[in-house]
């Protein structure tokens, strides 16, 4: 790591190459794209701000703060793109971007991997202890407690019910909130976690051990075939939900390490915005109450 103290700033370059020694590329997945993106390396840094998705709004966000530097989880370019022009999606944010001066870097699947990681700041959030990888790294990454997700176990058992109403609870609240599949009563003591998207785990955490698997964007067809077939009861929560919890301890990190201010971004990124309980689960207004005693 570059020594910013004598010289009393920040580049960065000083903070790429702590990035980058905490969650080293190597670690990542072959087909993910993490890293520097954009900005001088010599520019100087005060302020930066994490947050889970470079879109519009937190570019807006890093903007208005004054921001030279962006840290991102979820990568702008995961996809090859065959122009940058400024009439195109992400052309318009790094042209934003590079005329304001703001450097972007990501650190994606090799941050689900770190110990700490993505999944041990989720499970920080629900007081998990006794931690340990649900799926441990392979290749650069082993070793070291790293992998991906973490099994845990909660402070007392309670009901899946119960955990579903503490997950709505302790994490980032979304429009989504939390919705979980199995039986309401089931006693929960041992809980798998996974930041992001999970339904690719489900194997291991049916073999785990443990009683419930919290993740993001399960679907319909595997989550029922896992129940049939006798699995942990499972809980799914909002993508950006799941992740956010990591951009506190990246944060916490860097203002430990670098004379800089950095800001944590609140803004709810998760794409679903509007949700409506179904008719059974509305509650009954008293209007309807009175029509149905006084026909």
């Amino acid at each position: 790591m570059t020594d910013c103290t004598e010289r009393n700033e920040t580049t960065v370059r000083d903070l790429v190459g702590a990035l980058d020694e905490r969650y080293p590329r190597a670690w990542a997945e072959s087909w993910d794209r993490v890293g520097p993106v954009l900005g001088e390396f010599d520019a100087t840094v005060s302020r930066v701000l994490c947050v889970v998705d470079c879109v519009p709004e937190t570019v807006d966000q890093a903007l208005e703060i004054g921001a030279d530097l962006i840290v991102a989880h979820h990568p702008l370019f995961l996809k090859p793109v065959s122009s940058l022009a400024p009439d195109t999606f992400k052309g318009r944010l790094v042209h934003r971007l590079i005329r304001a001066g703001v450097a972007l870097y990501t650190a994606h699947t090799n941050a689900d991997v770190a110990d700490p990681g993505v999944s041990d700041a989720l499970a920080a959030r629900l007081g998990l202890t006794a931690l340990r990888p649900l799926a441990p790294a392979e290749g650069a990454a082993a070793g070291g407690g790293r992998g991906v997700g973490r099994i845990g176990e909660l402070p007392e058992p309670i009901t899946l019910e119960e955990l579903t109403v503490l997950a709505a609870e302790r994490l980032p609240a979304t429009a989504a909130g939390v919705r979980a599949a199995g039986d309401p009563g089931r006693v929960i003591r041992t809980l798998a976690v996974c930041g992001g998207a999970g339904d690719s785990f489900l194997s291991l955490a049916a073999r785990s051990g443990a009683d419930a698997y919290l993740c993001a964007d399960l679907r319909h067809h595997p989550v029922s075939e896992h129940l049939a077939a006798g699995g942990p009861a499972l809980l799914d929560v909002a993508h950006w939900a799941s992740e956010r919890p990591w951009l506190d301890e990246v944060a916490a990190w860097l203002r430990g390490a670098f004379p800089i201010d950095v800001v944590v971004s609140d803004l709810d990124t998760d794409p679903w915005t509007v949700h409506a309980a179904s008719a059974a689960d509305r509650p009954v207004h008293a209007a309807s109450e009175e029509k149905e005693n006084h026909p």
